[in-house]
């Protein structure tokens, strides 16, 4: 917190991606973003099914709607939900806004697939507010090293979450959360 009691500009941002949240549908990890240029936000999305199709939350997702068949980490293939991240950067590019030199501000660390999206986007940075972990800890050097190519790199920003027992299926499934 800066003095007097106002919000840095990622603790700022990051309580926005929180509120951008609450708009996802996905039965899975529920995840906000914004894109901001320049210290201005312009662009933000939210996880969820694309436009016009049965939300995720209304058995939507066939992945999500079958848990039980798909454990953490299968069924990509299948599960049509198009995450935070991805629709921060649809939302712009449908728009013609530029994303270039941007800073992405999101509740969860990006999975691989977001992280190779944003990078080839031109984003500079990621801040995350929850940690993710691919679940293949095989991948975990490869993860790094695709991250570690963010000109602004990345990094945790600590600011009070109190939707976390919701929106983090992760920490759900921790003993004791």
């Amino acid at each position: 917190m800066a003095p007097g009691g106002r919000p840095t500009i990622h603790e700022y941002m990051m309580s926005i991606a929180i509120t951008v949240r609450s708009r996802a549908s996905c039965t899975g990890n529920r995840v906000g973003a914004v894109l901001a240029r320049e210290h201005h936000i312009v662009s933000t999305g939210y996880n969820g099914t694309p436009h016009g199709m049965v939300n995720c939350d209304q058995g939507g997702c066939e992945r999500c709607a079958h848990k039980d068949r798909f454990p953490s980490g299968t069924g990509y293939d299948i599960c049509i939900c198009v995450h935070a991240e991805q629709n921060s950067l649809l939302s712009a590019a449908r728009f013609g806004i530029q994303v270039e030199s941007s800073l992405l501000y999101t509740t969860m660390r990006p999975c691989f697939g977001c992280a190779k999206e944003m990078l080839q986007a031109g984003v500079s940075g990621v801040r995350y507010l929850h940690d993710w972990r691919h679940p293949d800890e095989s991948l975990a050097a490869e993860y790094e090293r695709l991250v570690s190519q963010f000109p602004a790199g990345e990094a945790r920003i600590e600011v009070p979450d109190p939707g976390s027992a919701w929106a983090v299926t992760a920490l759900r499934n921790k003993p004791g959360a």
